[in-house]
């Protein structure tokens, strides 16, 4: 079963047997477009990963005055990278966050209105992946389908790249933000 409601046979071809998220973030489709900085989403989401990974590393039995002199200076780059994201928003605002599903396969974007995409335009989806980075990726999209559905407009973009690095990066990026999901969840709780 779906768990979104969503039923349409493009949500099926990306989201069935895969891992996705459910998401809101700065996003937006450009049709005809082509990725301007090839190499750069892959790069990008490594990058985060590292950064995320090295935030997350457990060296509660280690705690002596480096590992918290390191987190001071990690917790000063942090506000700093949020401030200087603030600033470049207000020179070149991002994308407005739009409700998403995310999968290695591609991406259902909820939109305002149906855009008239016909099924096989090629373009560029560029998503924000994380809140702290003022920068987004660009991934090379085909429209699968739109429609309008009891839950808005939605439009299916299937990832049009035969790049196995980022594919890959993709993934792990999902199964970060999935797994930060489930822990959110459970605080919640």
């Amino acid at each position: 079963m779906n768990p979104t409601g969503i039923a349409h046979p493009a949500e099926t071809e990306l989201f069935d047997d895969t891992l996705s998220c459910e998401l809101s973030l700065p996003a937006v489709f450009e049709a005809g477009a082509k990725v301007k900085r090839p190499g750069s989403a892959e790069m990008l989401l490594r990058s985060i990963a590292l950064v995320e990974d090295a935030r997350n590393v457990d060296d509660s039995d280690e705690r002596n005055d480096n590992s918290l002199q390191l987190q001071r200076l990690e917790a000063r780059l942090d506000l700093t990278l949020v401030l200087l994201g603030r600033l470049l928003q207000r020179e070149a605002p991002s994308a407005p966050a739009t409700p998403l599903r995310w999968s290695r396969h591609g991406l259902r974007l909820q939109r305002e209105q149906l855009g008239g995409f016909v099924t096989g335009t090629t373009g560029v989806a560029s998503l924000q992946p994380a809140e702290w980075l003022p920068d987004a990726i660009e991934l090379p999209v085909v429209v699968l389908a739109e429609a309008d559905t009891a839950q808005g407009t939605q439009l299916w973009l299937r990832l049009d790249t035969q790049n196995d690095a980022l594919l890959a990066a993709v993934e792990r990026h999902l199964f970060r933000l999935h797994r930060k999901q489930i822990a959110d969840s459970r605080r919640n709780r």
